[in-house]
């Protein structure tokens, strides 16, 4: 990929609409607080999450992307006006975190295509190969994830959330291990598809919350859980 366009291949497909719907929702792990209650609604264009370590940045989203059964409160994740029960949402969203994990001894474009599979996409092979070059890893495409970089993993974990166009993507530390091209990479594509895709960004970092247009602050502090 070159430093100043986005392949073709970067146009998302994505035109459903998404909204997501956050009301007095708060968790807890044990008897600490891991999110104080919180209440919003997003239904377009690049929204950042910020606040201090441990004031439940990925516990919100782990919530929103139905992975956690919230301690109080509701989310309701609407596309094209139709409400997603948590278990409904995963071929509506695309998730990158941390803690994703692939097989190690696949290569980066077997991961994917695999992945594409398991979504359902109607063409895995051709929604794998889109989502590397999207990413810039085109031509890693076939190295082992295992002899990757950790900026390159993360580059994988990228491509995985971008898989089949969805129209609500939640990137938990997006720019993490990334180096320059790396964040340049990342940003021409949060800015190709914030357009039509609700994006939410859970970071710290000014680089990228600066990408967003609006900024919801979690007051919390070491809440107990490292999010």
């Amino acid at each position: 990929m070159s430093a100043g366009h986005a392949p073709a291949a970067a146009v998302e497909r994505a035109s459903r609409a998404a909204t997501v719907e956050v009301r007095s929702l708060a968790h807890r792990y044990g008897s600490r607080l891991a999110l104080e209650p919180q209440t919003f609604r997003l239904e377009s264009g690049i929204t950042a999450v910020t606040g201090a370590n441990g004031s439940g940045k990925s516990t919100l989203l782990r919530i929103i992307a139905g992975l956690l059964r919230p301690s109080e409160g509701e989310v309701r994740v609407t596309v094209d006006g139709r409400d997603l029960e948590p278990g409904e949402r995963r071929g509506s969203i695309g998730l990158a975190t941390p803690e994703l994990s692939f097989y190690e001894e696949m290569t980066a474009f077997e991961n994917l295509e695999f992945a594409a599979e398991a979504h359902g996409l109607a063409a895995p092979a051709r929604a794998a190969r889109e989502a590397l070059e999207r990413v810039g890893l085109a031509q890693r495409a076939d190295d082992r994830v295992g002899a990757l970089s950790s900026g390159m993993r993360q580059r994988v974990r990228l491509a995985f959330a971008s898989l089949g166009g969805p129209p609500l993507l939640l990137l938990d530390e997006p720019g993490s291990h990334l180096d320059d091209e790396g964040r340049a990479t990342l940003e021409r594509w949060i800015a190709l598809v914030a357009p039509r895709t609700l994006v939410v960004l859970a970071t710290n970092d000014e680089r990228e919350w600066r990408l967003a247009e609006r900024r919801i602050q979690l007051r919390g502090r070491d809440l107990g859980h490292p999010a």
